[in-house]
């Protein structure tokens, strides 16, 4: 695949995930124990060792610890190497286009809705300006007649979507489109968010906000960059003793956990490792920056100057170049499907539900408005 400029070449490849990453998982995980062995939340975290190893009845009882411990802490964390502030400046200050890479992810997640049976008369596209309008078009294509929201919570973005997405007034019986900051509780039977979780200030949130919006018994379709993107470039900046070259993106299996957290059910989680090359260093960093800054809180302070910059360029071709001379990096793609069952009341001394779910409960059958 070329872009049109002909400046990047890009060849992806397909990584199986099962029991490989899982040990990929483990080893991590290992390596960091004994350093935050004095972190309760480390320690946490670090259950899901015990309960790979443990005989059935011991990994029963880890699981349920685990419940009690682990979720409710993953409820109020941020991700620890994302600058919060410097994330929600970047959501406000994202330019209106999508990248190259977000459609081409859109395309291949969009191939995975024909293993889905579900067909949904509402769906949401979730932030279609930087996730993919090309993508969303595809989306559209295979749910002709469903009613599409489209959540831009950022007016300038609103007016590119609604102009590029919007349906024509030549063209009133076509389905509803609308664009929206946020979807009505229980509005849309699916949720598509292409490329938007690993950059969320609060990801927990985030997917919150994906569960309210969906009717039960909907599903949500979501992707993101996954922790062994820029491996490379990772690499590179800790050799020469640079600060980090971008925050450390979460893993397909703790996603899975928060999805778990928030109230869905049956995820389904599996990636692909993508290698991108180009054929300098200022066309693979112009790329970069279009996909986003670093945010990671111990990035450099202030900016730099032509020498470093220079420097920069001749370190990127020295470590990245290939036998023909292009550079490439790799980028991890988390997929992620789960869906929205028939909520269950949570026993407990005091325990909250919403209205709409206490419908759902007493009439699972009744279709919703």
């Amino acid at each position: 695949m070329q872009r049109a400029t002909g400046e990047a070449k890009r060849t992806w490849q397909s990584v199986h995930t099962g029991r490989d990453g899982q040990r990929r998982q483990t080893s991590q995980r290992e390596g960091a124990r004994e350093a935050n062995a004095a972190n309760p939340r480390a320690q946490a975290a670090n259950m899901r060792l015990t309960i790979l190893a443990a005989p059935r009845v011991l990994r029963l009882a880890c699981t349920l610890l685990r419940e009690r411990l682990l979720l409710p802490l993953m409820a109020h964390e941020r991700p620890p190497t994302l600058d919060p502030v410097a994330a929600a400046r970047w959501q406000q200050r994202a330019p209106a286009r999508s990248p190259w890479l977000h459609e081409e992810v859109a395309r291949r997640m969009a191939d995975r809705l024909q293993w889905i049976r579900l067909q949904p008369t509402a769906w949401a596209d979730w932030e279609p300006v930087r996730g993919g309008m090309e993508g969303h078009a595809l989306v559209a294509a295979r749910y002709p007649q469903a009613a599409q929201a489209l959540v831009e919570p950022r007016s300038d973005h609103a007016g590119v979507a609604a102009r590029a997405l919007g349906a024509p007034w030549w063209k009133p019986w076509g389905p509803k489109v609308q664009v929206v900051a946020q979807p009505a509780d229980g509005a849309v039977q699916m949720l598509w968010a292409n490329m938007a979780l690993h950059l969320a200030p609060e990801p927990q949130a985030l997917i919150a906000q994906w569960h309210r919006a969906l009717a039960v018994d909907g599903f949500l379709m979501f992707s993101c960059l996954g922790p062994d993107t820029l491996r490379e470039l990772r690499s590179l900046y800790a050799a020469l003793g640079w600060p980090p070259a971008g925050p450390e993106f979460t893993d397909m299996h703790d996603w899975g956990d928060m999805l778990v957290h928030a109230g869905f059910a049956e995820p389904v989680m599996d990636m692909e490792r993508v290698t991108l090359t180009w054929a300098g260093p200022q066309q693979l960093l112009d790329e970069l920056r279009e996909l986003g800054p670093n945010l990671h809180p111990a990035r450099f302070a202030g900016l730099r100057g032509r020498g470093w910059r220079d420097r920069l360029h001749a370190e990127l071709v020295r470590a990245l170049a290939g036998p023909d001379g292009r550079l490439s990096l790799s980028f991890e793609i988390v997929y992620g499907h789960a869906l929205k069952p028939t909520p269950r009341v949570r026993v407990g001394a005091e325990s909250s539900l919403s209205l709409q779910d206490m419908r759902a409960m007493l009439h699972p059958d009744k279709p919703r408005s």
